[in-house]
């Protein structure tokens, strides 16, 4: 059956914006699933981001700066807290989902440097994974399909429900569940280990960011630059093109 079948686990953050460089955590939430891709374990997090959170951010997620002020962590040990369980995780070889990893994970190593707290990477001693990301297997296994590939879209295309988007437990949930999916659906990714599986989505997420800057420069953007790295961007390789770690 393998990984499909398997122990997995989902994480989402939902936060003050779309720049990894800039923006801040407000939310997070990992959650176990099981093989019957039932919901077990979970740890959420809200979280104070020190920085007033955008009307516009709010109206995606729901968390007002006055909500986070008064029941968040202070963001310095909520962004502890959320590294150390993901290095929990990866760091016993179990696979984690993520919903367009570069984004979460980069967004995070950010919060790490600005606040004083080990990152991921050097919890580990090395790029966090095995990590499982539906967008890029997505991409990889249906390149040709027209339509949204955002978190709702792939939901509704894989047939697992989603109750609540935006909020990040419901948002990590169905991450992994996706992932699932697309492993029992295609073999081509649901055959291979883990560790196999995150250095294809390596290859695939670089053959992915070529073609999306050839196209912005094919219509009339010659500076475009989509950053190939996958599931880590390094931090001194983003500023004036951070925000499209976001993309979907």
């Amino acid at each position: 059956m393998g990984w499909p079948g398997e122990w997995l686990a989902g994480f989402d953050l939902e936060t003050t914006g779309t720049d990894i460089d800039s923006d801040r955590i407000v939310t997070g939430a990992l959650v176990e699933l099981g093989p019957g891709r039932e919901p077990g374990a979970s740890r959420t997090w809200l979280i104070d981001p020190g920085v007033p959170i955008p009307p516009a951010a709010t109206g995606i997620h729901g968390i007002s700066t006055e909500q986070a002020r008064r029941h968040g962590l202070a963001a310095a040990t909520g962004v502890e807290q959320i590294t150390a369980a993901l290095a929990e995780v990866l760091g016993s070889g179990r696979p984690l989902a993520v919903m367009n990893a570069r984004y979460d994970l980069s967004l995070l190593d950010r919060e790490c440097a600005r606040h004083g707290v080990a990152p991921l990477a050097a919890r580990l001693g090395r790029t966090p994974g095995p990590i499982i990301d539906p967008l890029v297997l997505d991409k990889y296994v249906d390149r040709y399909r027209k339509g949204k590939r955002n978190l709702q879209a792939l939901c509704e295309h894989y047939g697992v429900e989603l109750l609540s988007a935006h909020e990040a437990g419901a948002d990590a949930v169905a991450a992994a569940r996706v992932a699932a999916r697309i492993g029992e659906r295609y073999a081509a990714v649901g055959s291979v280990d883990t560790t196999a599986l995150h250095q294809l989505q390596v290859r695939a997420a670089a053959e992915q960011a070529a073609s999306f800057q050839r196209y912005l420069r094919r219509v009339g953007d010659p500076r475009a630059y989509i950053d190939p790295a996958w599931p880590l961007i390094p931090a001194q390789r983003t500023g004036e093109h951070a925000s499209e770690a976001r993309a979907g």
